[in-house]
């Protein structure tokens, strides 16, 4: 922390951006200042006293603007060490318009993933897996719930349903779960994605390490066998910081069968 107030806070005047409230322009000044490169990734940010002091705010001020940056996950703060400029996350791009599987489609990237299982086994299925996947009462449902990394950061929490026709075995699975269904012939070939944004609650966001009430995405989707048989239903939530899904749009045929 000294050497992070020796080269940025010592010798310099603070000069706030204009507009808004005071502790809107502080944060904005610390972001500019993470931006720039002047302050680092796991530099710690002096004391909210010391801060207070250098800018000429109050300590409530301070308070505000940081806890707003450790929400919008561009502070970490570590209790009984401080405040920490949050490491940098590469971001990742995925197609709206194939469908593959996280494994195969990280792999494509040069990425190297790996799970955490959070849950493997057969379920008495709930009323949403009974309508989706055509189950009764009682019919079994495998869940598969695991969390996705590459290296040591998390990047989504993915919750699979099937039947137990279909996955009799959740523990039987090793790693890519479509690579499994297609050795028995069961792999999907079409599926429909549906996409929203959330603040992620206290228990997704600790295993996504991000503070609770990040932005995140929470994804349903719904995967079909050619025959049109529900094979999957999976709720996936998705860091909000380091994943982006892309799609090709083109434009359509617009002559709608009129002549000129």
């Amino acid at each position: 922390m000294a050497d992070l107030s020796e080269r940025f806070f010592a010798d310099q005047s603070v000069v706030l951006p204009s507009g808004g409230p005071l502790y809107l322009q502080l944060k904005r000044w610390i972001e500019d200042a993470i931006h720039s490169g002047q302050i680092n990734p796991g530099d710690a940010l002096p004391s909210e006293r010391d801060l207070a002091q250098k800018v000429d705010v109050s300590r409530v001020t301070v308070r505000k603007a940081v806890l707003q940056l450790v929400r919008d996950g561009i502070l970490v703060q570590r209790h009984g060490s401080g405040t920490f400029v949050a490491p940098r996350t590469q971001r990742v791009e995925q197609s709206l318009s194939q469908l593959t599987s996280f494994t195969d489609d990280m792999a494509r990237r040069g990425m190297v993933v790996r799970a955490q299982w959070l849950d493997r086994g057969l379920y008495l299925p709930s009323p949403d897996e009974m309508l989706i996947l055509g189950l009764t009462a009682s019919d079994r449902v495998a869940r598969i719930s695991r969390l996705r990394l590459t290296g040591d950061t998390p990047l989504a929490i993915e919750r699979a349903s099937l039947s137990s026709e279909i996955l009799p075995e959740p523990l039987a699975i090793v790693d890519s779960l479509y690579k499994h269904l297609d050795k028995s012939g069961n792999r999907p070939v079409r599926a429909i994605q549906r996409i929203r944004a959330a603040n992620l609650g206290a228990e997704d966001a600790g295993l996504l390490q991000v503070p609770e009430g990040s932005a995140g995405l929470n994804i349903e989707r719904t995967s079909y066998l050619a025959s049109g048989r529900v094979i999957e239903f999976t709720r996936s939530i998705y860091r909000g910081d380091t994943y982006d899904f892309v799609a090709e749009l083109r434009l359509g045929d617009s002559s709608g069968g009129t002549k000129p």
